[in-house]
């Protein structure tokens, strides 16, 4: 398999920014040279390929929800195909039946049979039947009316579970997942780039009350200045991970309006999904602390893909020129929730209420600007930061200029805590330790200790030593 399919493949795991910096060794060669090769030598040495266990405890995948139609499938080709239907179904495999349009095709033609429209809940009588030329029992119509229609259900629970895993995606690694093939494999050094940073933006959270490490690291700023130099760069793939000045200024007026276009196309199912959100589990808004009842796992992919595409849209519309529209539309940034004990941890730490959530509770809410039911201008938005003394930067105008930090060994983390050991780290979620539930087994039988801060909460568990 090529350098350029291996990284692409890397894109849409979930790998450790440790393993990508191993490959990207191997894929660039003896054209890194000086600083950079020893960073990335430096950061390669905790790959799971040069590491004496060889295995991590993290999963290299994102959790995707898979709905299984596969049985009904395969069951309403039978009933369907039987007499006097003896309808020809077309065969589906196992990816096909992971396809909402191939499914959807599929749950259509057959409804046609028995004269079903798609989203009809009512069964027609044995009268309208009759009168369609469907000469059967309403036992024999109404098993495959029923077996359509809980496809039907299950198909809007996949398009559902595909839409939050798509914002999943946004929300970590910006639009790299929606990155052509072609586009990516055109410039080695920038696949390597695209790649690694995208490895970083899709790295845990840690509990903490603070903020979280940035993702653009040493590494990644090395890789950046390796395009810059190699004249090669293909600078709208880099764009995909980073809608910086720096970047932008390299892409032509055509390929400024597509990243546009596709920030827009995140915002608009971003802005979707929050409202349905909002909608079924309201929560104060003015601290953002989640609440029972309250969907916050889906509320917090949707805004973190949101501010990531509001990030690149406003990079982009200042870079084309096109900033006199922020003038008459400005949608806001999208508050996260936050769990009670870390909120209760950072007031204990001395905290507040971070000035942009107070922005955010004052501004109107982003999605009803989006689709024009509210009004929010620029103006707007500098006067709410202003009064509650809010950075302008990521609210306004773009955000100012990455700074690097530097490199950092991925933790092995339990729920937020960082762990020792991948063995440990094991261990201690088959314990249930962390996760604010009973543990499965007495903490004292396991041979570790747990550091915590002055206030109680845990920072980091590992091995006794033995002396």
């Amino acid at each position: 398999m090529s350098f350029e399919r291996q990284l692409f493949q890397m894109v849409h795991g979930r790998p450790r920014p440790e393993d990508v910096a191993e490959l990207v060794l191997r894929a660039l060669g003896s054209t890194l040279r000086g600083e950079a090769r020893q960073k990335l030598l430096r950061a390669a040495r905790s790959s799971l390929a040069q590491t004496a266990w060889g295995y991590s405890s993290m999963a290299t995948e994102f959790f995707r929800a898979r709905v299984q139609v596969e049985t009904q499938i395969r069951l309403a080709a039978s009933f369907f195909g039987a007499a006097p239907l003896s309808w020809q179904a077309p065969s589906l495999s196992v990816a096909d039946c992971r396809d909402p349009d191939k499914v959807e095709a599929f749950v259509r033609e057959a409804g046609g049979l028995i004269h079903k429209e798609w989203g009809d809940r009512q069964k027609l009588d044995k009268r309208a039947r009759r009168a369609l030329g469907l000469f059967k029992g309403h036992r024999w119509y109404g098993k495959r009316f029923r077996l359509l229609l809980r496809l039907e259900q299950k198909l809007e629970r996949m398009i559902r579970g595909e839409r939050r895993y798509a914002l999943l995606r946004a929300s970590k690694s910006s639009l790299a997942t929606r990155l052509p093939f072609a586009v990516f494999a055109a410039d080695l050094g920038s696949a390597c780039l695209v790649a690694y940073l995208s490895s970083r933006m899709s790295l845990r959270s840690t509990f903490t009350a603070g903020p979280q490490e940035r993702a653009y690291d040493e590494i990644a700023e090395a890789l950046l200045d390796h395009c810059e130099a190699s004249g090669t760069a293909s600078w709208l793939s880099i764009a995909h991970v980073m809608q910086d000045r720096r970047v932008v200024h390299h892409l032509t007026e055509e390929e400024r309006g597509l990243l546009l276009a596709a920030s827009f196309e995140v915002l608009r199912d971003a802005g979707s999904m929050l409202r349905e959100v909002w909608d079924k589990s309201r929560f104060d808004r003015r601290t953002m602390i989640v609440s029972r009842g309250a969907d916050s796992s889906t509320w917090n992919e949707a805004a973190g893909a949101w501010n990531k595409a509001r990030d690149g849209w406003l990079s982009l519309l200042h870079a084309l020129g096109m900033e006199g529209l922020l003038d008459r539309m400005l949608p806001g940034k999208v508050m996260r929730l936050m769990a009670a004990d870390v909120a209760r941890w950072h007031r204990a730490a001395g905290g507040g209420i971070h000035p942009d959530t107070l922005v955010w509770a004052e501004l109107p809410l982003p999605w009803e600007v989006l689709d024009g039911e509210a009004v929010c201008s620029r103006a707007t938005v500098e006067a709410a930061c202003t009064r509650h003394r809010a950075q302008l930067g990521g609210w306004s105008t773009p955000r100012t200029a990455r700074a690097a930090v530097a490199f950092r060994p991925t933790p092995e983390l339990v729920h937020g805590v960082t762990v020792g050991s991948p063995a440990l780290a094991r261990t201690l979620r088959k314990l249930g330790a962390f996760s604010g539930k009973p543990a499965r087994a007495e903490l004292g039988e396991v041979d570790f200790h747990i550091d915590r801060d002055e206030h109680g909460f845990a920072l980091l568990a590992d091995e006794e030593e033995h002396h």
